[in-house]
């Protein structure tokens, strides 16, 4: 479970080597595909209710993340929740970092649509008609979502997505050259 101690806002040092899941509210979509892009198994339902979010969290051992304040009232919770208090996304991701102090990823792993395992495609010949001719052409490694068999390619996405998390991870340590 997760805590945070009231008078410093750390996490207790016991949930550090836990695989966490996560189910983030509804005013954290950006943050849920950023921890999808890092292999998380991170739920999001844009209209869910409270007490539906609360559930699923407990059912399936979640990590609950949210921005709102009265959720984390609720005595169901007990420890389960971290609480983001940043309004832009860049910022919720480097917080969120830097209290549970991630720092091992599994990138690409899940779908960033509906957080699926990711499948590799060992053969083009399977997904030649799934994507563009151009795509098909100049790319070589493909991945399936194994859910809703979404088609992924090693474009541009992933390697922007790299250099964005390297200055965020250096950003979190305080490197801020």
């Amino acid at each position: 479970m997760v805590r945070r101690e009231e008078t410093n806002n750390s996490l207790t040092p016991d949930v550090l080597s836990k695989e966490y899941q996560f189910i983030a509210d509804a005013m954290l979509g950006r943050l849920a595909r950023w921890l999808r892009f890092l292999g998380f198994d991170t739920l999001y339902y844009p209209d869910i209710p409270d007490s539906d979010l609360v559930r699923i969290a407990r059912e399936q051992n979640r990590v609950i993340l949210t921005r709102d304040t009265r959720l984390v009232k609720i005595k169901a919770l007990k420890d389960s929740y971290v609480l983001i208090s940043s309004n832009d996304s860049f910022r919720q991701f480097i917080e969120l970092l830097e209290k549970l102090q991630l720092k091992q990823f599994n990138l690409f792993s899940r779908c960033v649509s509906c957080n699926g395992q990711l499948a590799k495609i060992s053969d083009k010949s399977e997904i030649k008609d799934a994507v563009p001719e151009f795509i098909s052409l100049n790319y070589h490694i493909f991945s399936r979502c194994r859910s809703c068999g979404r088609i992924f390619w090693e474009g541009s996405h992933p390697k922007r997505f790299r250099e964005k998390l390297d200055k965020i991870i250096r950003l979190s340590a305080g490197d801020l050259t």
